[in-house]
Parts: C-alpha cells; structure tokens; sequence
C-alpha cells in the first residue's frame, strides 16, 4: 500500500509540473490555453531526440527542453496568444483547439504515430527498499524536481515584484500601464515561463507517459482536472490537487482496475460538489 502512496504521489507531482503552466496562463491570465499540452509535448519530444539520437545525456535534455520550449511559447504568444488576450473565452477554446490539430499533424509527419519513450540512465531505474517502501529512483527523481519547481513559482508569484506586476496587469491593464508596467512583456515572460515548464514536464513524463502526437488531446482532460479541482487563486491549490488525484488515479488503477480509470473523475465531482469554486478558488461575494 505504502508503495502504491509512493508511485502515487510522484504522479502527482508530474501532473503538476504539467499542468502548472495552464494553472499559471488560466489563473492569472485569464487565458484558457487548452493548447498547453502541445507545449508539453514539444518539450518531450526535444529530449526524446537528443537522448535517444545524439547521445545527449539525460539530465542536460531536461534543461535544454525547458528553454526550446520557452522559446516557443514566446514565438507562440507574440504571433498567436496575444491577439485572442481579449477575446471570449469560447474564442479562446476553439483557438487553441485547431492548433492542437495543426501541431498533432505535424508531428505525427514528422515523428510517425507510434509511442516513443526516452532511455534515461540505468540507475534511474533501480527500485530501492526504505521503511518497507519500494522506492523507484526515477520517481523519486520527479518528486525532488517537481517539489523544488512547486516553491519556487510559488516564492515568484507571491514574493517577488514580477508577481506582483502580473498581478496587476491582469486586474487592469491600463491602469496597470499608467504605472509604468511593461504589460506585453509581463505576459510574454509568464507565457515562456509556463510553456518552458509544460516542456520540462513533459521531457520527465515522457519515460512514463509516453509520447505520441495525440499527447496535448489525451492529457488535455488531466490538465483541466487539476486546474479545475485545485482553483485557480493560487498555486498551492493546483499542487494539492495534482496530489490528490494522483494518488487516486494510481490506487484506484490498482485496487479496482474495472474501476480504476473513472476513480480521478469521481474524486473531481466530489471535490466540486463540495467546493464548486475548487479547493483553493475564490468564494464570490455579493
């Protein structure tokens, strides 16, 4: 049982590490990009290619899918996200849903529809006993990455100036830039950041996940469940909920497979039925 915890709770973290920059974009944007998990991809299959083709080792793919993917959420927001900033969010949903297409056929021309996954280093898959746990070392790799990625958003949004000018660029923008706060800039950063994130996730899940071009669809579903379950008021809400449905996911796969893949949604309608604004959302007032 304890094992099953264990493998839970680093697929929390991996979902989180996922989903945080859709967290980010949603939450604080007030941008509804489903296309987020194209991003995720993307990232995924630059490590997949650099580890598996050209003998990059593991742990400089990750960083370097981090800033390709980066790079493309800046190309992506200056050409693409920033016309629909204002837009419905309808406008937005079937924005993003054509570019998954469009990215799907893309890959799937280039990289074939067969799932691929990336060699990491042979110790990464050792499983090791503590306190009677078995611990794989490549989960709890994703355990430390994901717990170091979660404080450090969240020390950036609450703690640092860049926070607090996202802030009020998404409150009001005119007001925002009357004080002298670069919004075009603001957003680009925080859309390269969440983009450079999804890839980083993306690059870590890929030897459990797999990749394929239908990945943004297949996941997109995942992405909404934390986002939606956790709130949008902060991080913190979407890490708990990460955990709270991996952990779910995993043990309901395993205690009650005939089950086991409507358990996360079950936890979600409960979650909701309890706290419609989600675990961590905002209470409307009158």
């Amino acid at each position: 049982m304890l094992t099953n915890l264990f493998d839970g709770f680093a697929y929390g973290m991996l979902l989180f590490v996922l989903a945080c920059g859709l967290a980010v974009t949603l939450g604080l944007m007030n941008l509804v990009n489903l296309a987020h998990g194209a991003f995720a991809m993307a990232g995924g299959y630059v490590c997949m290619i650099l580890v598996n083709r050209h003998g990059v080792p593991f742990f400089a793919g990750l960083p370097i899918a981090f800033i390709v993917c980066a790079a493309l959420g800046v190309v992506a927001e200056r050409l693409l996200y920033t016309h629909i900033y204002r837009r419905s969010h309808l406008d937005q949903v079937l924005f993003c849903i054509g570019l998954i297409f469009m990215v799907d056929a893309v890959v799937d021309y280039f990289q074939g529809p067969q799932q691929q996954f990336i060699n990491i280093p042979d110790f990464l898959k050792d499983r090791f006993e503590f306190l009677g746990v078995s611990v794989g070392a490549y989960r709890l790799l994703i355990i430390g990455v994901c717990g170091l990625i979660a404080v450090s958003l969240q020390l950036v949004l609450t703690r640092t100036r860049f926070g607090s000018r996202l802030r009020a660029a998404v409150d009001d923008r005119r007001v925002a830039r009357g004080m002298g706060i670069n919004v075009d800039l603001v957003f680009m950063l925080t859309f390269a950041v969440g983009s450079g994130l999804a890839g980083l996730g993306g690059a870590l899940g890929a030897e459990i996940l797999g990749l394929d071009p239908t990945f943004p669809l297949k996941y997109m579903i995942y992405f909404l469940i934390v986002v939606t379950v956790g709130g949008t008021a902060s991080i913190t809400g979407p890490f708990l909920a990460s955990l709270l449905l991996g952990v779910a996911d995993v043990a309901g796969k395993y205690y009650i497979p005939d089950f086991g893949a409507f358990v996360i949604y079950t936890v979600m309608i409960l979650v909701l039925i309890w706290r419609p604004q989600g675990l961590f959302g905002r209470v409307a007032t009158r």
